[in-house]
């Protein structure tokens, strides 16, 4: 997990949007963010980019989980619920991956586990030199 941790500790973005690394093993990586007013919409609920982006960061981290440099090449998410307050987790996991692609999905649920929503992205994986 040390070389995920020094991987996230490079993505500034996250890191100003207040997102933690929580676990990270091979396709599978899991973060949160604690919301705050920074995170809010006009409506006063957690705006989609802060759900996005919270999202992408536990893709990138399982989609690099094995040491083969990887590049999101599409990602879509569905918005399920609001969320106003409190902690909101992502959990990516692996759905297939071969030596050029590699698909995930992720959670990204609040504190009592209710699906606020659902992300998939797929990546291309760099050939190892």
């Amino acid at each position: 997990m040390e070389d995920q941790k020094d991987f996230f500790s490079k993505d500034a973005f996250a890191r100003g949007a207040g997102i933690e690394l929580i676990e990270v093993s091979p396709g599978r990586a899991r973060v949160k963010m604690d919301v705050n007013e920074m995170h809010k919409n006009s409506h006063g609920t957690v705006h989609g980019g802060a759900i996005f982006t919270l999202a992408d960061a536990a893709f990138a981290l399982a989609s690099n989980s094995h040491g083969i440099p990887a590049a999101a090449i599409n990602a879509s998410i569905s918005y399920m619920k609001a969320a106003r307050s409190g902690s909101l987790y992502a959990d990516a996991v692996e759905y297939a991956k071969n030596p050029k692609l590699a698909t995930y999905t992720v959670d990204v649920t609040d504190e009592s586990g209710e699906k606020i929503a659902i992300f998939q992205g797929m990546v291309y994986r760099k050939t190892p030199r």
